[in-house]
This record gives structure tokens, sequence and C-alpha cells, in this order.
């Protein structure tokens, strides 16, 4: 059976690794669960703050480069709490899956890391994009020489109903498919 990494928020890096993360609490359990059942090692991310996917980089740790841990923890910052709050950087943990541990009493979609973790500085900035053939918001450094970029965004002070209105109108796509692509929060389009 195939991975439906759909269900999820999620993006391609430029060196064409999947990522994906939590759109929820739920989620975010539900992703972990399968991870530990499956004792396959994989890098991840979360804020520093609370409310943030875990995002994965489905790839063998050992091809994991400098430019996807740089894409992944700048795409955690953006779909994080982070922008909700207006923030313009955020710390992102990185660690292994195998350091993930759930205590008994700890809130669903929460869980501790153990031992060491490294830290990621990440701006939170993003483009909108075509990614196999969906609008998505992604790192500008994930951005290839051919693709086509729709936008560049920023937290501001647009609902996302009302930028998800307007941009769909401009990109004649579905409104639908431009909520869907863009963190929580307010917006902003610059140049």
């Amino acid at each position: 059976m195939e991975f439906n990494y759909k269900k999820y928020r999620w993006f391609f890096t430029k060196s064409g690794k999947l990522v994906y993360g939590g759109k929820s609490a739920e989620q975010n359990e539900e992703i972990i669960r399968e991870l530990v059942k499956n004792k396959k090692d994989f890098i991840m991310m979360h804020t520093k703050i609370p409310g943030s996917p875990f995002a994965v980089i489905k790839a063998d740790v050992n091809k994991v480069s400098e430019s996807d841990l740089e894409e992944t923890a700048v795409w955690t910052a953006c779909f994080s709490r982070a922008w909700k709050k207006g923030l313009k950087k955020t710390e992102i943990d990185v660690f292994l899956t195998e350091q993930l541990i759930k205590k008994k009493g700890m809130k669903l979609g929460t869980f501790g890391v153990l031992n060491k973790v490294d830290k990621k500085d990440a701006e939170l900035k993003l483009v909108l994009i075509n990614q196999k053939d969906i609008l998505r918001a992604v790192p500008e450094k994930t951005v290839k020489a051919n693709n086509k970029k729709f936008a560049k965004i920023v937290s501001g002070k647009i609902s996302k109903e009302e930028f998800a209105k307007k941009l769909a109108k401009r990109l004649n796509r579905g409104e639908e498919e431009v909520l869907n692509a863009l963190p929580t929060g307010k917006f902003k389009e610059i140049r």
C-alpha cells in the first residue's frame, strides 16, 4: 500500500525528498506512532515553542543534505504557531525518530525528545509554486529554475480567507486549494 502523504501538510525539497507533518495534534500522534511502529529512523523537526507539525524528512538519514535540513526547518517554522503569532524567525529542534518518547499523561500530539537536539534558526517566509500539480507554500530555497513562483508571502495583516480568495482569483485556482497550501494565520505578499 502506497503511503498517502497528501492527507498531511507536505512538500518536496529541491533535491526531491518528501517532507510531511501533521495538520493537527491527532495527525502528529498518528505520524509518530506509525514511524515508531515501523522502527525506521528519520530526521524530524519541531519548533522550540509548542504548536508545530512534527516534520519528517522521508529519506535515508545519510542522504539528507544541509539544504534539505534548511528547507525543512523553514517549512516547519512557517506551518507552526510562530506564523500565527507574526514572528519573523524562530528556533527549530532537529532530532531522530528514535529519540522520541511518550510519557504517560502527555497531551495528544505531544512527545518528548531524549538526548542531544540540534538547532536551526528559520526565517518565516514562503513562496507559492506547483508541486505534483498542486499549489504548495514552500521555502524559497526549494524553488528550482524551472518552477514558476506565484507569490512570496510572510505573516501580515490580511486574513487567510481574504488572502486565499484574492490569490485564487489571480491564479485562476480553487479557493480550497489555495487555503490548503497556506499556513494558519494572516498574510502579506512581498516582492
